[in-house]
């Protein structure tokens, strides 16, 4: 078996075993900045008890404008054991969470894979969210299936250019595509009971400034590719941050137009929408 890794599409081949970082500045242990309840995600996720979030430091894409970019650039957080993170998962169960969210875990996949079980065999019994930039291996996907039951991918840009320029990532739009069709080839359409999630696919797209047909064109392909069934939650709370004022075209927040004309594009196509 080879030490290189090559859990997300950037496949940089680094030996984490042995302790070498890349991009994503995660090594062989869990890298996290808080375990916690968290009220800020959408309703069907927050309900009564809260998200019980596990917030992994590090990320396999570096936005200019990350709003969290203090926990993805890897300077919050520390390492911690698989039995940590596992009593941590376990903490947030009995403070009465309804999930137990994973928040940018796709450089740690081999990490959740592993706590979940672990945790699974300790009593574990909540609904798994894996919340992600959507920058993933469907390799990697493929192994998720059955440690995840609720998928809450990001869909950040349709075009090559702007993921080039804002994430470094040309093909993120493609891989993109291809991920959140086998999320929801896993988990299907977002099921809600007594206004609470426990399975499904979650999409959101965070509203750029100039961004109105991105944003369109990602909605279409919600609607046509994925299922007009798609939980959707078009964010309106873009600011400039980090490196954002380094880039004129994102060095504004967004308008009331650009968000209502995307907002009002996904009702159109009959995606369901966040409230």
């Amino acid at each position: 078996m080879s030490p290189q890794c090559t859990l997300c599409p950037r496949r940089c081949g680094v030996d984490r075993l042995a302790g070498e970082t890349g991009l994503c500045c995660a090594g062989r242990l869990p890298f996290v900045s808080s375990i916690t309840p968290h009220f800020g995600e959408e309703a069907p996720l927050v309900g009564r008890g809260g998200s019980g979030t596990v917030f992994f430091s590090g990320c396999n894409l570096h936005c200019v404008f990350c709003q969290n970019f203090d926990i993805s650039t890897g300077d919050a957080g520390k390492e911690i054991s698989l039995d940590r993170l596992v009593t941590g998962m376990l903490g947030l169960q009995k403070r009465g969470c309804h999930n137990v969210n994973f928040v940018t875990p796709t450089h740690q996949a081999a990490s959740v894979m592993e706590a979940v079980r672990l945790g699974r065999e300790k009593g574990l019994d909540l609904p798994i969210v894996y919340n992600s930039g959507g920058y993933e291996s469907i390799e990697t996907l493929r192994l998720l299936e059955g440690f995840v039951d609720i998928y809450m991918p990001d869909m950040k840009f349709s075009r090559a250019e702007s993921a080039a320029r804002f994430l470094d990532a040309p093909d993120y739009p493609t891989v993109m595509r291809e991920a959140v069709r086998e999320m929801h080839r896993q988990v299907g359409d977002l099921e809600i009971r007594d206004g609470v999630t426990t399975k499904g696919l979650l999409v959101r797209h965070l509203v750029m400034p100039e961004g109105v047909e991105e944003g369109v064109e990602i909605l279409d392909f919600l609607a046509e590719e994925i299922s007009t069934d798609t939980y959707v939650n078009v964010m309106a709370q873009y600011r400039p941050m980090h490196r954002a004022y380094a880039f004129p075209e994102i060095a504004r927040g967004i308008t009331a137009e650009e968000y209502r004309a995307v907002y009002e594009h996904a009702a159109k196509r009959g995606l369901r929408l966040a409230r």
